[in-house]
């Protein structure tokens, strides 16, 4: 039996053979996930970090190779061990080349494989040093600083681009630390206007009373400590970008200032009457709702409609987890290219499924801490292990698999049943949202008029 729980993804179309190796497997200590084509396997491989594959490489569809491929991509550390048919070995040759572990031939005694998957963890545990970073961090991945592989990631790439070419003002909607300013970066540093400044300013950050100064500027006497004249962050970034954070926290009558910047581009300092021209390109971020504050009230329509000429959404971690082990990557590597001397640090399966399992509300910014941590009590050892996360990791659930329902002997009310797990659902959802049914309907996967009807109907 193994020592520690070990995952695996069994993947093979010939059904009996599956199940039988499926239930021996079970029976040695594995938890064996069974699919029957390449195509469901990558599925599955997008949502969970497994610690071995073992597939065949004659199948349906999209063949073993490919399987392979897609798990090395997302999980270097992953042990891979393909079979093959009698007569075609030069494949199974070639898949090691690509990295599996090892290969085993049909028709093959169940105690060969057992030897097999043994010699290949054990290797596995005993290497230190590996070269994934080069397949996770290839340049499609990435978009000046923005990473990610998943189809809204890849969409997100492509919105950027397109709107980096264009004049129109943007507005960038996410959850806070999921990359708001990295995104209005990318669409600086993409446009006609690179060679100008990017200047930045978080509404939130600065008084209330020195805000108006910070955007407009101020001359000479126009306030108490204003003791020279002074260009503010919308003059400086004439010619360039202007990025503005959390744009729902401005007060009504700042509000009316930057509307007329928006409409006519001009501006007047804080005590002056002559008025400035300029040429900037404005990019708005919120975590707020803001078409929720205009109906209460709380923010001027027109100045909303001026913002959201392009509106940009970033999703939060929890909704692209199949991203995390890409950015895991991707800040190990930023976070000891200075280490002297020069180390790679990997990260065992059991630590990326703890985070993988995780709902991050704090989202990029969050993991990135959780990985500096990782790496500071690490010290000098060369692997990320469950002990280095942060405690609220640790004790995430192990799985994002759905648990197993046994049918009991006398059998269940199946729409009952049903409409509770549907219950407990909603209610965690509004819960983790504080009651935001429009965020509880995304993280559902619902449309928000389905959720309200459900929410009426169950709860």
């Amino acid at each position: 039996m193994l020592e520690k729980e070990t995952h695996l993804l069994l993947v093979e179309d010939e059904a009996p053979l599956r199940e039988a190796t499926a239930e021996r497997l079970a029976e040695h200590g594995y938890r064996v996930v069974q699919v029957e084509s390449g195509e469901a396997a990558v599925e599955q491989l997008t949502d969970f970090a497994f610690d071995v594959l073992l597939t065949d490489l004659r199948l349906p569809g999209i063949d073993g190779t490919k399987v392979l491929a897609a798990a090395l991509e997302r999980y270097p550390e992953m042990v891979c061990i393909v079979v093959t048919g009698f007569g075609t070995v030069k494949d199974a040759v070639e898949a090691i080349k690509r990295g599996a572990a090892e290969f085993i031939t049909k028709p093959f005694q169940f105690d060969q494989l057992l030897h097999v998957l043994a010699a290949a963890l054990e290797q596995r545990q005993l290497r230190s040093e590996n070269a994934y970073l080069r397949s996770q961090l290839e340049e499609r991945y990435r978009f000046e600083g923005l990473v990610g592989r998943s189809p809204l990631m890849r969409e997100l790439f492509e919105l950027l681009e397109t709107v980096a070419a264009s004049a129109s003002t943007v507005l960038v909607r996410g959850e806070t630390g999921t990359g708001k300013e990295l995104a209005a970066r990318a669409i600086h540093h993409n446009s006609p206007r690179r060679a100008h400044r990017f200047v930045a300013l978080n509404c939130s950050a600065v008084p209330e009373t020195l805000l108006e100064a910070e955007l407009f500027g101020h001359v000479r006497g126009a306030f108490t400590g204003a003791i020279a004249t002074r260009q503010g962050k919308l003059e400086t970034a004439h010619k360039g970008t202007f990025f503005l954070d959390e744009v729902g926290s401005m007060s009504a009558g700042l509000q009316a200032k930057l509307l007329r910047v928006l409409q006519e581009r001009e501006l007047e300092r804080l005590g002056d009457t002559r008025t400035i021209k300029i040429d900037v390109r404005i990019i708005a971020a919120t975590n707020m709702d803001l078409s929720q504050l205009v109906s209460e009230g709380r923010f001027r329509e027109d100045l909303f409609y001026r913002l959201n000429v392009i509106p940009i959404f970033l999703p939060p971690l929890r909704e692209r987890r199949e991203d995390i082990p890409l950015l895991v990557q991707h800040f190990i590597h930023r976070l000891t290219r200075q280490l002297v001397p020069p180390r790679k640090i990997t990260v065992t399966q059991e630590a990326m499924r703890q985070m993988m399992a995780y709902a991050w509300p704090g989202n990029i910014r969050q993991l990135e801490n959780a990985v500096e941590r990782a790496l500071a009590l690490g010290r000098d050892r060369t692997q990320i292990d469950v002990s280095d996360l942060p405690p609220e990791l640790q004790n995430a659930p192990a799985t994002g698999h759905p648990v197993a329902v046994l049918l009991p002997e006398g059998g269940l009310d199946m729409p009952a049943y049903i409409a509770d797990t549907e219950r407990q659902l909603i209610r965690q959802a509004l819960d983790e949202t504080d009651g935001n049914k429009q965020q509880a309907a995304r993280l559902l996967g619902l449309k928000r008029t389905t959720l309200v009807e459900k929410t009426r109907r169950l709860l």
